[in-house]
């Protein structure tokens, strides 16, 4: 879409992440169906979905494929080699029926403990990139994490998020990576699900997007189906000046 093609009302997306812990909650159970309900009632055009998959051999998927399908308006990202697993390094991408998916790119991130992120470009009024992550335990893996997010984003000049769950407490430290092009927001805190203190559920955005609302769901379900709660954010882009 050129400058010229810029709608002039913006539609507004729904971006949503949630680290769902292998479908297993707070009270112990494995229960993918409840992970499944709260997934179709985030009611977003794109979810990065965090620990979805198994750490066993072939990394097989914590939720079912036919049940994303079934029971949600959602399609899964489709990762090339992916197996039984639903993306890589346990991210997936989940998108809203029919949304055309252009190019899909997993990257693999330095660290100690084998880490990953996905990148699917989109076309929704317009393409954009969209990177889904779940960041290391230390700040140095971290930030060296998000060094090679952002430079998975170069050279195009595409408007960009990055969600996931960050792993980082601190409210302004630790992500000087991306402190020139995005802006990170925290919808709220979503960790520990059981007595939520920290915002590690993050969603960053290049600056030609904003946000205009955003939240943590936090409901008798989301409560108890993992140890963290999904986090949500309503954006615009401004197609008339591309990032």
């Amino acid at each position: 879409m050129g400058m010229t093609d810029a709608p002039r009302n913006p539609r507004k997306l729904r971006l949503a992440s949630y680290n769902i812990r292998k479908a297993k909650g707070v009270d112990g159970r494995y229960d993918p169906g409840r992970i499944i309900d709260i997934l179709a009632r985030l009611e977003a055009d794109v979810v990065a979905v965090q620990e979805v998959d198994f750490r066993w051999r072939g990394r097989p998927a914590a939720l079912s494929a036919a049940m994303i399908a079934g029971h949600t308006d959602y399609e899964i990202v489709p990762v090339p080699g992916a197996g039984d697993s639903l993306g890589f390094h346990g991210n997936a991408l989940l998108v809203r029926r029919g949304t055309l998916v252009q190019a899909v790119t997993p990257l693999i991130l330095p660290g100690l403990e084998p880490r990953g992120a996905l990148r699917a470009d989109l076309d929704i009024d317009g393409r954009f990139s969209i990177i889904a992550t779940h960041l290391g335990l230390t700040r140095y893996h971290r930030q060296g994490q998000l060094a090679a997010i952002r430079a998975g984003l170069a050279p195009e000049a595409l408007s960009s998020v990055i969600m996931g769950d960050f792993n980082e407490w601190s409210a302004d430290r630790g992500l000087d990576p991306l402190r020139a092009d995005f802006a990170v927001h925290a919808p709220g805190k979503s960790f520990h699900a059981a007595m939520p203190m920290a915002a590690l559920d993050r969603i960053a955005l290049s600056r030609d997007i904003t946000l205009i609302d955003g939240g943590v769901v936090q409901t008798p379900q989301s409560l108890k189906a993992s140890d963290h709660l999904p986090v949500w954010g309503d954006v615009v882009i401004d197609r008339a000046n591309p990032g």
